[in-house]
């Protein structure tokens, strides 16, 4: 399965340091280089930080559980405390981010689906001295809001992909279901795809956290237009439902989608869905949680401030042997 050299190269580089920063010691002696590797394994050996994480998440969807298992599992390792928090509403998110920076928090990780709402929070963030790590969404307003660096992967570039994967299967008219309004993201991806796609895509605006509506929403247009072959979701909770949709009215239609969970791995394997976008989720909550462990311990910025991306790689029913053993430990 291809992943982008650049997603492969930041997880080992983070890994290096980490290492390095545990296991190393300027007094040298056997004694010592026993005692470093016993810090290594058991824990950082630096003071603890509190390190807070504010997503954009709604209720129920999977693809978050994956990000804080990672962060969870660095921060265990960095002797991180860390704080998770998420509303899908983007001034709400805001408040959230300022109840980080008044807990004095030693670090931020946001994502910026609805970025308008979260700059000039994010800027009182980094005027306070607190450095902010983006992830996932918005990698075009990271740097701008004064993050150090976005971790995740390219959405447009994604998009793209899926176009083109697209076209190579034939497909002639898709359906892109975008489950929350003004999340830049999800425009980006559908933007992306219809820009390659040699056919055409329509787009049809849902509510996400509502998952009777979207399968209703999906459904009636799948009723209406016999033409549609293809549905593009943008997560993976809104697969099973398009699925669902197709076997109810009985339609020929593929339903592709950005994003793994155990549920789609599975409908890969039964060809249910024909084929997935994975932007490894857990390895943004993890790069996230160490980035800033390694800022604030030594100084260093993973990709010198440039995006580290984690994906896309897409991923069909030939990756399934691969995949399942890591979904059913919760990690992708």
């Amino acid at each position: 399965m291809a992943r982008r050299r650049t997603a492969l190269s930041a997880a080992a580089l983070a890994l290096a340091i980490s290492l390095a920063a545990a296991g190393c010691s300027s007094s040298g002696g056997k004694k010592t280089e026993e005692k470093d590797a016993t810090s290594a394994v058991n824990g950082a050996g630096t003071p603890q930080l509190t390190i807070a994480m504010v997503t954009h998440s709604g209720e129920g969807d999977t693809f978050w559980d994956i990000v804080q298992k990672g962060a969870k599992q660095a921060a265990a390792k960095d002797n991180v405390k860390f704080l998770y928090s998420n509303n899908k509403e983007g001034n709400e998110q805001a408040q959230l981010v300022q109840t980080a920076i008044d807990q004095k928090v030693d670090g931020i990780i946001v994502t910026l689906a609805k970025p308008d709402a979260l700059k000039a929070v994010l800027q009182k963030a980094v005027q306070a001295g607190i450095p902010v790590i983006s992830i996932n969404s918005g990698s075009q307003f990271s740097a701008a809001y004064g993050a150090l660096s976005h971790i995740g992967q390219d959405e447009a570039v994604a998009g793209e992909a899926v176009g083109d994967e697209m076209t190579k299967r034939g497909l002639k008219k898709a359906l892109c279901v975008i489950h929350e309004q003004g999340n830049v993201s999800l425009e980006q991806r559908c933007d992306g795809a219809a820009k390659t796609f040699k056919g055409s895509m329509q787009k049809l605006y849902v509510t996400g956290t509502n998952m009777p509506d979207v399968l209703s929403s999906v459904t009636s247009k799948l009723q209406a237009d016999k033409s549609i072959d293809a549905i593009l979701t943008l997560g993976a909770p809104f697969a099973a439902t398009s699925v669902q949709a197709v076997q109810q009215t009985k339609a020929k239609v593929e339903v592709d989608t950005f994003d793994l969970n155990a549920a789609v791995v599975k409908q890969l394997k039964s060809k249910e869905v024909g084929f997935a976008v994975d932007q490894q989720p857990y390895l943004q909550g993890y790069l996230a949680v160490d980035e800033l462990w390694l800022y604030k311990t030594n100084g260093d910025v993973i990709g010198g401030g440039r995006p580290v991306l984690t994906g896309p790689a897409l991923v069909t029913d030939k990756d399934v042997p691969q995949l399942e053993k890591y979904t059913q430990r919760g990690t992708r």
